[in-house]
Protein backbone atom coordinates (compact mmCIF):
# COMPACT_ATOMS: atom_id res chain seq x y z
CA UNK A 1 0.00 0.00 0.00
CA UNK A 2 1.10 3.42 -0.91
CA UNK A 3 1.54 5.79 1.90
CA UNK A 4 0.57 8.48 -0.17
CA UNK A 5 -3.35 6.59 -0.22
CA UNK A 6 -2.79 6.13 3.82
CA UNK A 7 -4.60 8.92 4.93
CA UNK A 8 -5.63 9.80 9.03
CA UNK A 9 -6.41 13.39 8.58
CA UNK A 10 -10.48 12.71 9.26
CA UNK A 11 -10.24 9.65 11.67
CA UNK A 12 -10.74 9.34 14.99
CA UNK A 13 -7.28 8.60 15.99
CA UNK A 14 -4.93 8.84 18.84
CA UNK A 15 -1.47 9.49 17.95
CA UNK A 16 1.61 8.18 19.91
CA UNK A 17 2.85 4.69 21.83
CA UNK A 18 1.22 5.83 24.95
CA UNK A 19 -2.40 7.28 24.03
CA UNK A 20 -2.26 4.17 21.53
CA UNK A 21 -1.90 1.96 24.82
CA UNK A 22 -4.38 3.69 26.38
CA UNK A 23 -6.74 3.76 23.87
CA UNK A 24 -6.33 -0.58 23.17
CA UNK A 25 -6.38 -0.95 27.11
CA UNK A 26 -10.12 1.13 26.94
CA UNK A 27 -10.85 -0.69 24.21
CA UNK A 28 -11.57 2.41 22.39
CA UNK A 29 -9.07 1.18 19.12
CA UNK A 30 -10.26 -0.85 15.94
CA UNK A 31 -7.05 -0.85 14.55
CA UNK A 32 -3.52 -0.05 15.21
CA UNK A 33 -0.80 1.13 12.80
CA UNK A 34 2.83 0.68 14.10
CA UNK A 35 5.96 1.90 12.46
CA UNK A 36 8.33 -0.72 10.87
CA UNK A 37 11.27 1.27 12.35
CA UNK A 38 10.16 1.87 15.84
CA UNK A 39 11.73 1.08 18.50
CA UNK A 40 11.15 -2.72 19.50
CA UNK A 41 11.83 -2.08 23.11
CA UNK A 42 8.87 0.96 23.24
CA UNK A 43 6.02 -0.87 21.04
CA UNK A 44 6.77 -3.97 22.79
CA UNK A 45 3.54 -3.04 25.14
CA UNK A 46 1.40 -1.83 22.55
CA UNK A 47 1.79 -4.95 20.26
CA UNK A 48 1.60 -7.42 23.37
CA UNK A 49 -2.03 -5.74 24.38
CA UNK A 50 -3.03 -5.90 20.56
CA UNK A 51 -2.49 -9.43 20.65
CA UNK A 52 -4.18 -10.10 24.19
CA UNK A 53 -7.51 -8.24 22.98
CA UNK A 54 -6.95 -9.68 19.09
CA UNK A 55 -6.84 -6.08 17.53
CA UNK A 56 -5.72 -5.97 14.19
CA UNK A 57 -1.89 -4.22 13.92
CA UNK A 58 -0.66 -3.09 10.68
CA UNK A 59 2.96 -2.55 10.38
CA UNK A 60 3.69 -1.61 6.76
CA UNK A 61 4.71 1.84 7.30
CA UNK A 62 7.52 4.08 8.41
CA UNK A 63 7.63 6.64 11.36
CA UNK A 64 7.58 9.53 9.16
CA UNK A 65 4.90 7.59 6.53
CA UNK A 66 2.61 7.67 9.71
CA UNK A 67 2.73 11.22 11.24
CA UNK A 68 2.85 12.24 7.14
CA UNK A 69 -0.62 10.34 7.22
CA UNK A 70 -1.76 12.37 10.40
CA UNK A 71 -1.26 15.79 9.33
CA UNK A 72 1.67 15.98 11.68
CA UNK A 73 4.94 17.59 11.19
CA UNK A 74 6.80 15.00 13.34
CA UNK A 75 7.03 10.97 13.04
CA UNK A 76 4.73 8.69 14.87
CA UNK A 77 6.09 5.35 16.02
CA UNK A 78 2.06 4.40 16.65
CA UNK A 79 -1.62 5.54 15.62
CA UNK A 80 -4.97 4.09 16.67
CA UNK A 81 -8.04 4.37 14.86
CA UNK A 82 -10.92 4.73 17.58
CA UNK A 83 -14.42 3.53 17.21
Amino acid sequence: MAADTLNFKKVAKVVGIKQSLKAVEKGNALTVYIAANADQRMIMPLQQACQQRNLPVVTDYTLAELGAACGIDVEAAAVAILK
